[in-house]
């Protein structure tokens, strides 16, 4: 096992991401598949919520869509930046 400072997750916490989805996206589709095998990987809790299923989400986040959330708060939309995303978990 890596020392503590080369591990891509807390072992004593475990985050939420939350991607803002919706049906026929391309982009939500591309960033659903690499954030579960992330989830795999570090150990988070993945929650996919749909855009329009809520009209303030909607308002909100319909021209972003995906939109990923880390623990509740905006982390980015359209694109996962893998390396920053792996940066915000480790905070």
């Amino acid at each position: 096992m890596p020392p503590a400072e080369h591990r891509e997750h807390p072992p004593d916490r475990q985050h939420r991401v939350t991607l803002i989805t919706r049906a026929g996206c391309h982009l939500c589709a591309n960033a659903e598949g690499r954030l579960a095998e992330l989830a795999n990987e570090l150990g988070f809790a993945l929650e996919l919520l749909d855009v329009d299923a809520d009209r303030a989400r909607a308002n909100e986040y319909s021209d972003r869509v995906p939109v990923i959330l880390i623990d509740g708060a905006e982390h980015g939309y359209w694109y996962l930046e893998e390396d920053r995303f792996r940066a915000a978990l480790n905070r």
